[in-house]
């Protein structure tokens, strides 16, 4: 086999100061450098304010005009990026399609290891393919080292397809040609090269950002209230009682339940029945004229 790249620059992959001794230091003292590399990684996000806010708002405008987020990564990095896209469905009732997250290697690689496919740029290219790549996608590489060739291919592949392109690294990367570059520079792994750790911490931070705030401006939050749910289990249930309540503190609880069962468990339409006094399907056509902004409807 041929010499690997040598990936000593990447700040990832380079020794910690405070690390030296892991393997000597006590239980309680190790778990302290944890804690503090966990603050580590929320100052990550920080330093990417900017550039990640631009990120977002261009993505906001895509998604409203119908276009995916579609995320690419291998091992962790695809792990983190597949939960992500996996919770927005539930979180905030979107289309299952609308965020994608694919790994190298397929979902199997959610659980066992296929590290070795993170070489294979090609196969991130088939996958874009499979799912129909359109220009009107957004598609993140995510990559805490920067260098992996399975998500650079699809980003390249995407970029010829006209899509808007991200990379989401942890370490600054050599020439990459993207729309956004969004480096978290998380610096040394106290577990040198262990990406899993604070590049995961904050490339997770990250992440949540994204589809957070994405989908905030796209009307699914109201205040800091998750409104785009329907009561289809008991926690949800509960959830959207305690909501309503908290928009009319003379509700009851059982009062709450009826008007939920009035719009079919929709809590979104329950708030505009609420709060204006319109029946279910007249709410249900204000919350479409105004493109699913609750604000847009209930004015200050």
């Amino acid at each position: 086999m041929s010499l690997p790249p040598d990936r000593s620059h990447v700040v990832t992959e380079q020794p910690h100061d405070a690390s030296s001794n892991l393997d000597a230091i006590g239980t309680a003292d190790y778990i302290g450098l944890m804690a503090a590399e966990g603050r580590e990684a929320a100052a990550a996000l920080d330093r990417i304010t900017d550039p990640l806010a631009g990120f977002i708002d261009e993505l906001v405008s895509r998604l409203a005009s119908g276009g995916r987020l579609i995320y690419l990564g291998a091992g962790t990095s695809g792990r983190l990026g597949v939960l992500d896209a996996s919770e927005c469905p539930p979180t905030f009732q979107c289309d299952p399609g609308q965020v994608v997250g694919l790994i190298a290697g397929g979902d199997a690689a959610l659980r066992r290891s296929s590290e070795r496919r993170e070489d294979e740029a090609m196969d991130a290219m088939e996958q874009l393919e499979c799912i129909g790549l359109d220009a009107s996608d957004t598609v993140v590489g995510i990559s805490a080292g920067g260098t992996t060739p399975w998500p650079l291919g699809g980003l390249a592949h995407a970029a010829n397809a006209g899509c808007m392109t991200a990379l989401l690294c942890c370490s600054p990367p050599g020439e990459v040609e993207v729309d956004h570059l969004l480096c978290l520079d998380s610096g040394p792994e106290v577990l040198t090269g262990s990406t899993r750790l604070k590049a995961g911490t904050a490339t997770k931070l990250a992440l949540n950002a994204i589809t957070t705030i994405a989908f905030t401006r796209l009307g699914k939050v109201h205040g800091n209230r998750m409104v785009d749910i329907r009561a289809v289990n008991e926690k949800l249930h509960d959830r959207a009682i305690r909501i309503l309540v908290d928009y009319d503190e003379s509700l009851g609880r059982e009062e709450a339940d009826t008007l939920l069962a009035r719009c079919d468990g929709e809590l979104k339409t329950a708030i505009v029945v609420l709060r204006l006094g319109m029946d279910p399907a007249a709410a249900r056509a204000a919350i479409e004229t105004a493109n699913g902004v609750l604000s847009k409807v209930l004015g200050s």
